[in-house]
């Protein structure tokens, strides 16, 4: 992937999500309750560190995407320097990164599905494993995925369907969003194709896909 496509699906990652999931309170009620240093794996863009940072919290984000780190990075500094100080952010893999000062956070959690990411359950287990390397005695793991059943699986069969469509706040142009999903029942997993088309109208749109 080129650097520009790169920082194009952070950005609209960004966008994606401008509809809260509803993860953000749920998380910070268990930094609450473990009162300590946080890390978060597949951290991304800074959605939810940034938030904790900025409630006091001492947060790690660690990820392999530059481009996610570097809106994070920008979010950081849009919120202020007491943020910044208060947040780490490390581009590694969430599967064998072992930070210096592991064993010393309170919390420690995967958010919003990415351990879907995670290609193989060698490669999810291995990413569980690094929030226990991490943990402190008595600290607090959290895995955050959605579970199917049978009848949503069986709506993943290759169709493309409409997502939404939204204004980029950043760039002024009309984005569409599309979305295939196909699941393969004899390895247990799902194909997932993003689409974004954007542009001004009338004017040919540039498509960036995700894979």
């Amino acid at each position: 992937m080129t650097e520009r496509a790169a920082e194009a699906l952070a950005r609209l990652y960004d966008l994606d999500l401008t509809e809260d999931p509803g993860d953000l309170d749920l998380i910070l009620a268990l930094a609450g309750r473990a009162n300590g240093p946080v890390l978060e794996l597949a951290a991304g863009s800074g959605r939810l560190a940034v938030p904790l940072a900025e409630e006091g919290h001492e947060v790690t984000g660690v990820d392999l995407d530059e481009a996610m780190l570097g809106r994070a990075r920008a979010r950081a500094d849009e919120a202020g320097g007491a943020v910044v100080r208060r947040l780490r952010l490390v581009r590694d893999d969430a599967r064998t990164v072992r930070l210096p000062d592991a064993g010393s956070y309170r919390l420690a959690f995967l958010p919003l599905n990415s351990i879907f990411l995670m290609g193989s359950r060698a490669d999810q287990a291995a990413a569980v494993a690094t929030l226990a390397a991490h943990l402190a005695p008595g600290g607090i793991a959290m895995v955050d995925a959605w579970l199917t059943d049978a009848d949503d699986l069986a709506r993943y069969d290759g169709r493309v369907v409409l997502s939404w469509v939204r204004e980029d706040p950043e760039t002024g142009r009309t984005v569409t969003k599309l979305s295939s999903a196909d699941y393969d029942a004899t390895t247990a997993t799902v194909l997932l194709t993003t689409i974004y088309d954007e542009g001004l109208p009338g004017e040919a749109p540039v498509r960036w896909v995700r894979s």
